[in-house]
């Protein structure tokens, strides 16, 4: 692998700060809608589903997924809509009552701070913020190009009525401020009731195994080649594809694709995961805690300190490290910091490590077997014995 240097400037480019968010409050067709109007939208990388040219991107560059945000005063609702693609919420703080099916009758469930959603593509959500002001849902979607979005029947039909229309090419035209109905693109028209009958409906039963709880994670301490070593002892815990893991034996919460995989990595203070680097983009979102993220190596060496609701989208090739340097007063009970790492693609991420981590781990007994994944050097390289 070719090895990629982060200058400071591009390092700092790729730093979205929670003081660098941009919010555009006319991002979708119900914006005038009541209970609907006061929805803050966030495109962080890539532009999303935003339905508004406006809509400010801070890093517009494919990463094989979006990252995005929806921030909603208390009893504000994001009305009922379909994605083509995957769409999955991380609460971030709040409680927000997440409900599906075209009518949103069909099942709900209450998010807390922690949970991480998987809404299946192809059916229909929507959801309310029934938790203090601010509240926030990050969301990542699936692939770079989203489709768009299929808003519910009724949705579309009262949008109409505040003068605000959507083109087949994802464009919101609003009559009220002097856009005029276009010519050459058609309108977008509710979908027909014959299609909606043959979406895939879910029950709360199976909703609820598409969620991961605080409770649900499943740390593994040996989920790295340097777990033994200083510096060396973050843990994961899978949520969405096996991404990052050496344990053979840690099972991800959902193995279904969805262009991306998704994992918690918690440590304490002086803890995380030592230098490597893989082909993968990667973002990293900090839920808790003050970590220093390392790029590059010897003299090209350049770090960057984030806070909580921070993130960083590191580039495909380029060495790092993390550490957790405090787990801050919004720790979880056990004082570690908590970090979710977004990798693109929905196989396994194969981690190539730097040469010291790799010495030192061998010397403490460990290696890595043909698979990738953390072996024992008694097992894997045979004895011998002076005679």
């Amino acid at each position: 692998m070719a090895e990629v240097l982060v200058p400071s400037a591009e390092l700092e480019r790729r730093t979205i700060r929670r003081s660098a968010w941009v919010a555009e409050n006319a991002a979708f067709i119900d914006c005038r809608t009541p209970g609907s109007d006061r929805k803050a939208n966030y495109a962080f990388i890539g532009p999303g589903v935003s339905q508004n040219a406006k809509q400010f991107i801070n890093l517009s560059e494919p990463h094989g997924y979006n990252v995005g945000a929806a921030g909603m005063p208390n009893g504000v609702n994001n009305n009922l809509h379909l994605h083509f693609t995957a769409e999955v919420f991380i609460n971030f703080g709040g409680t927000f009552r997440v409900r599906w099916g075209v009518d949103g009758l069909q099942g709900e469930y209450v998010s807390h701070d922690g949970d991480i959603i998987s809404v299946p593509a192809w059916i229909f959500r929507g959801f309310t913020n029934e938790g203090p002001d601010e509240g926030l849902l990050l969301t990542v979607l699936g692939q770079d190009v989203t489709g768009g979005i299929i808003w519910g029947p009724s949705v579309l039909k009262e949008a109409e009525s505040y003068g605000l229309h959507l083109t087949a090419d994802n464009r919101l035209i609003d009559t009220v401020a002097g856009d005029e109905l276009p010519s050459d693109v058609p309108l977008i028209k509710p979908m027909k009731q014959a299609f909606i009958d043959e979406l895939t409906p879910f029950s709360v039963e199976e909703m609820r195994g598409r969620v991961t709880q605080a409770g649900d994670r499943r740390y593994s301490s040996r989920a790295s080649l340097g777990h033994a070593l200083p510096g060396g002892g973050g843990e994961l815990a899978l949520v969405i594809g096996y991404g990052m893991s050496e344990d053979r034996r840690q099972v991800p919460r959902l193995h279904e694709p969805h262009s991306f995989n998704m994992a918690w990595l918690r440590a304490i203070p002086g803890e995380g995961l030592l230098r490597h680097r893989h082909s993968a983009t990667q973002t990293l979102l900090v839920k808790s805690g003050r970590w220093q993220v390392t790029l590059n190596t010897g003299e090209a060496e350049e770090s960057v300190v984030l806070e909580p609701q921070d993130m960083l989208s590191v580039p495909a090739g380029s060495w790092r490290r993390f550490e957790l340097l405090e787990a801050g007063p919004d720790a979880a009970v056990d004082g570690t910091g908590e970090l979710l790492v977004v990798n693109a693609g929905d196989g396994r991420v194969r981690l190539e490590w730097a040469p010291e981590v790799v010495e030192a781990a061998f010397d403490a007994g460990w290696m890595l077997d043909p698979n990738g994944y953390l072996a024992p050097v008694a097992v894997m390289v045979t004895a011998t014995e002076d005679d």
